[in-house]
């Protein structure tokens, strides 16, 4: 369901939404760049760790196991961030970008521009997070 936004609304404020959805669309472009180019540099620190106690001391194995675990994690938040960053340009492609998922009223352009991937407006974030 495609949102009629140029409807009720004087043409300069149309044109105004059109241009926060465009500026919108670059952001999420270019932080989805940002985060593709992080994955190529992080491929190996999630390689496997030697057991080999020849080769690599005991500690050194364990920082390494360390490191390769916040790799993991690190490339879990990579991937929901850039799964979040895929959805906001399919509701941009909708029409349906800037609309709370939950009581259906536009979400606050500030809140958008502090993170373009949201869902919810601010009353129904906190709802759910106090719920």
């Amino acid at each position: 369901m495609a949102r009629d936004l140029t409807g009720s609304q004087p043409k300069s404020q149309s044109v105004a939404i059109g241009t926060r959805e465009k500026n919108m669309r670059d952001r999420l472009l270019e932080m989805q760049a940002e985060l593709e180019a992080d994955v190529e540099t992080a491929e190996g620190a999630t390689a496997i760790v030697e057991l080999d106690q020849s080769k690599v001391g005991r500690l050194s194995r364990m920082d390494a196991m360390q490191a390769q675990a916040m790799a993991r994690a690190s490339a879990e938040r990579r991937d929901v961030a850039l799964r979040r960053i895929a959805a906001a340009l399919k509701r941009i492609d909708d029409g349906e970008y800037g609309w709370c998922q939950k009581c259906d009223e536009p979400i606050n352009p500030k809140r958008l521009e502090f993170d373009p991937t949201v869902l919810l407006c601010i009353d129904c974030a906190n709802q759910t997070e106090n719920s």
